[in-house]
């Protein structure tokens, strides 16, 4: 990680043409994907069944909804939709064989129960089949394509920072992380050290007094540093590339669009008074209506979730002794504390040494209580708490009282989080890996807000889905 100063002159050699396309469409590419995939799948069965049959397809046919349907959702598994991921190893055509295998395999299943059933066209006929082997390869090569084009577009993206501070350069240092995310300039202030770095990853192209030169450059971003004081002069500089199309970020602002999180270290009290968002207030109309379908939901889970619970009850008295059900007090809305109820997944007394952050590979957990905590079955008694008002099914995490003390004293803006309802699942948990430490606290809460301050029903269901996506591949925290 490195600062160069580089004589590059003229800036035309810096960018090619194409600037933004990368930044624009880097967002919509899961959705892009998604329709491609509904319209491909359709295809490909029109194509089995024109070959076997000679029939048209009927899009509003139960059993073609539900096959594309299962097939979707098999791909959203295998995080199919960021084709620019590593998974445990995996590159995205290699999840898509493995998730399809499995949809396969649920296919099979069902045209071999459905045959006992109902006699139907596309059951028993070889038409569901051969169409997920043709998408199979549809998908992957859609796939190649999406990662071919990112990587050429990245080429062309390229990233002008105004500023050298620590923020500033975090910042540079995790977007180099990112490869279709592109290469990186900066303009210093003086008296910042651009010595510092020797490998030459970033490019430091002067001081910012050279804005004017550089101005005119076909930049992909700007983001100008927290510290950096501009001129009027600079400021209509910036205004002029921003007519021009230029995307112009503030620090804070560029990690809640890239990253989906906001630092608590980096807001401050100006940006938060008059930034947009942090609607999901209490009495808003949008959280009335969260709350209706808080209700509304949990109460259709406890009647569906009912035997697993039981179930769980019989395994927990099995296995140790003890109660079946474990209470703590939480902090909920308002900073008002709460007692929330989960199955007990540890051993009797655990914390008869005090009060204790719970570790990945904590020994006082017990047998069944690493599965409850892997599959979140543990959270479930937390239905309970938001029929009673005290949580909501998506939000913040609630903390510990005694842990709040001293993450209040530490963490920027941490009582922010408190400002809504906590929630059995959130953005943080669903984003951010298992952590225990105040580090994690940190991060985590940078999710927090930034699902309080972008807050729709759009997000929840997004949530909801990941959680899914979690629970079933094992990735419980």
């Amino acid at each position: 990680m490195a600062f160069t100063t580089t004589n590059i002159s003229p800036p035309e050699k810096i960018i090619s043409s194409g600037r933004t396309s990368l930044l624009k469409l880097l967002p919509s590419l899961p959705v892009l994907l998604l329709s491609a995939d509904c319209l491909g799948l359709l295809v490909c069965m029109q194509i089995a069944l024109g070959l076997r049959l000679d029939r048209v397809i009927n899009p509003f046919d139960p059993v073609v909804d539900g096959f594309v349907f299962l097939v979707l959702m098999g791909l959203y598994l295998a995080d199919a939709y960021h084709p620019e991921n590593q998974i445990a190893g995996l590159r995205a055509p290699y999840r898509i064989l493995l998730s399809m295998g499995l949809v396969a395999i649920f296919t099979s299943a069902f045209m071999y129960i459905s045959g006992t059933w109902f006699n139907h066209s596309l059951t028993g006929r070889g038409i569901l089949l051969p169409s997920l082997g043709i998408f199979t390869v549809w998908a992957i090569s859609l796939r190649l394509f999406a990662v071919k084009w990112l990587r050429s577009q990245a080429r062309q993206t390229t990233w002008l920072i105004l500023g050298a501070d620590e923020n500033a350069i975090e910042f540079a240092q995790k977007l180099l992380t990112k490869k279709e995310l592109g290469k990186l300039f900066v303009l210093a202030e003086p008296g910042e050290d651009t010595t510092r770095f020797q490998d030459g990853q970033i490019n430091c192209l002067g001081q910012i007094k050279d804005l004017s030169i550089w101005s005119q450059t076909s930049w992909s971003v700007v983001i100008v540093s927290n510290t950096v004081a501009l001129s009027s002069s600079q400021m209509q500089l910036l205004r002029q590339m921003r007519l021009r199309g230029v995307p112009v970020y503030r620090v804070p602002d560029v990690y809640e669009t890239f990253c989906y999180k906001l630092p608590s270290s980096l807001l401050h009290d100006t940006w938060l008074a008059f930034c947009d968002g942090f609607y999901l207030m209490p009495g808003d109309f949008t959280m009335r209506i969260k709350g209706f379908g808080d209700i509304m939901l949990t109460g259709l889970l406890l009647m569906l979730l009912s035997p697993l619970m039981l179930l769980t009850a019989i395994l927990i008295k099995l296995d140790s002794p003890g109660p079946v059900f474990y209470s703590q007090m939480r902090t909920g809305l308002n900073n008002q504390p709460f007692r929330v109820y989960k199955f007990r997944s540890m051993y009797q007394d655990a914390e008869k040494r005090g009060v204790q952050w719970a570790g990945e590979q904590d020994p006082r957990i017990t047998r069944v209580g690493k599965w409850l905590r892997l599959l979140r079955i543990d959270e479930l008694p937390q239905i309970w708490n938001v029929l009673r008002g005290d949580m909501s099914l998506i939000g913040p995490r609630p903390e510990r009282p005694e842990f709040d003390v001293n993450l209040k004293k530490v963490i920027p803006y941490y009582e922010v989080r408190y400002f809504v309802k906590p929630g059995i699942t959130g953005w943080a948990q669903v984003m951010y890996p298992y952590g225990a430490s105040v580090e994690d606290a940190y991060e985590k809460l940078a999710y927090d807000l930034y699902y309080i301050k972008n807050y729709s029903i759009w997000l929840d269901l997004a949530i909801a889905f990941k959680t899914i996506r979690v629970v079933l591949l094992g990735k419980g925290r």
